[in-house]
């Protein structure tokens, strides 16, 4: 059924990402609530590739399609970070609701101009942050009591993209962005060491985090390994959580009748998530989980608070933070690699 009133949506920068959510935008098009209007690309091989395909009229610039008067109300930023606050505040000046790739900016400076945009003229601002809208992730919230200790992998092949940023604003900041989404406390402490591998910017990083409330978070990430892992578990008291976030599924124990864990339940929370039987007094269950592609929910949230004018479900303020951490964790990684003298190791380009 067409809705009365579709929302006329661009996708600014069309490389990986922008193609995902090209792809998601015509999908939603059958629904008669989205259209699907323009792209805006500064290649132009991409540019005409991009609007042949999906027959959209493509722009090499945001003042192009603007000036096209084509009645775009909302928009995916998905240009390389270090674009997004310079863009992003041209569209949001525009009137322009805006869904941003993470993470929301570079700098805490940037991220502070997109908000500020975004208030003055009461725009929409919602910051990509995948995860949050992944059914296992979801799944999580009615189980949550007090998480104290996270573990975290999230490790990828290596590829040439977003190359612009490190590991930690490319690949751990989703798992910090869940971590702090769960943990009801502020941090007190952060501790990291990270290296430059294949490129010029730090590709494999581990960071322990503490909160206030005792909490501890210890989270891997790499863009050189050789396999591909997206899976953080947690426990809280009594129970014991794993997220694996590529199959979305989620696993739940329950430990019955005991205050602590003892070195043999140790062992069987490990054979249990591997597939093994758990031993007395451990009761495993996978939860239910209604599998969907993320990406597709985090725009269908999107396009539902431009509808509605209501507030999104990651916000920038809720980035900002996120990021904030993600930098504090950079600085540490450098304090870090001064201390130990890694810097002869580093090979510069």
């Amino acid at each position: 059924m067409a809705h009365p009133d579709p929302i006329r949506v661009a996708v600014v920068g069309t490389g990986s990402f922008g193609r995902n959510h090209l792809r998601v935008y015509r999908d939603l098009e059958s629904t008669g609530s989205v259209i699907l209007a323009a792209a805006v690309d500064s290649d132009p091989a991409r540019l005409t590739a991009v609007a042949a395909e999906y027959g959209i009229p493509g722009f090499a610039s945001v003042d192009a399609m603007l000036a096209a008067g084509l009645g775009v109300t909302a928009a995916s930023l998905c240009v390389p970070t270090v674009h997004h606050a310079s863009v992003g505040c041209h569209l949001l000046n525009a009137g322009i609701d805006l869904l941003i790739e993470k993470p929301i900016c570079s700098s805490l400076a940037e991220a502070d101009a997109l908000i500020a945009a975004a208030a003055a003229g009461q725009r929409i601002l919602q910051i990509g942050h995948l995860e949050r809208f992944n059914p296992a992730v979801t799944a999580v919230y009615p189980h949550l009591q007090q998480p104290m200790f996270f573990e975290g992998h999230r490790l990828s092949i290596f590829t040439p993209r977003s190359l612009d940023v490190d590991v930690v604003l490319d690949l751990m900041i989703h798992d910090l962005d869940i971590v702090l989404s769960f943990v009801d406390s502020h941090v007190t402490d952060v501790r990291a060491v990270g290296l430059p591998v294949l490129s010029d910017k730090t590709d494999i990083a581990n960071v322990r985090i503490e909160f206030a409330n005792g909490c501890v978070a210890n989270i891997t990430a790499s863009r050189v390994s050789a396999e591909r892992v997206r899976k953080l578990r947690f426990f809280q008291p009594r129970q014991y959580l794993a997220i694996d976030f590529a199959k979305q599924e989620l696993q739940f124990i329950d430990v019955s009748g005991a205050a602590s864990l003892t070195p043999a339940q140790m062992a069987a929370l490990a054979a249990a998530e591997s597939g093994s039987h758990p031993s007395a007094g451990l009761s495993l269950m996978k939860l239910p989980v209604e599998k969907k592609e993320p990406l597709l929910l985090e725009i269908e949230s999107f396009l539902d608070a431009v509808r509605t004018r209501a507030t999104p479900r990651v916000t920038a303020a809720q980035a900002r933070t996120v990021l904030a951490l993600a930098l504090e964790i950079n600085i540490k990684i450098a304090e870090h690699a001064a201390r130990a003298g890694l810097d002869r190791f580093i090979r510069r380009r």
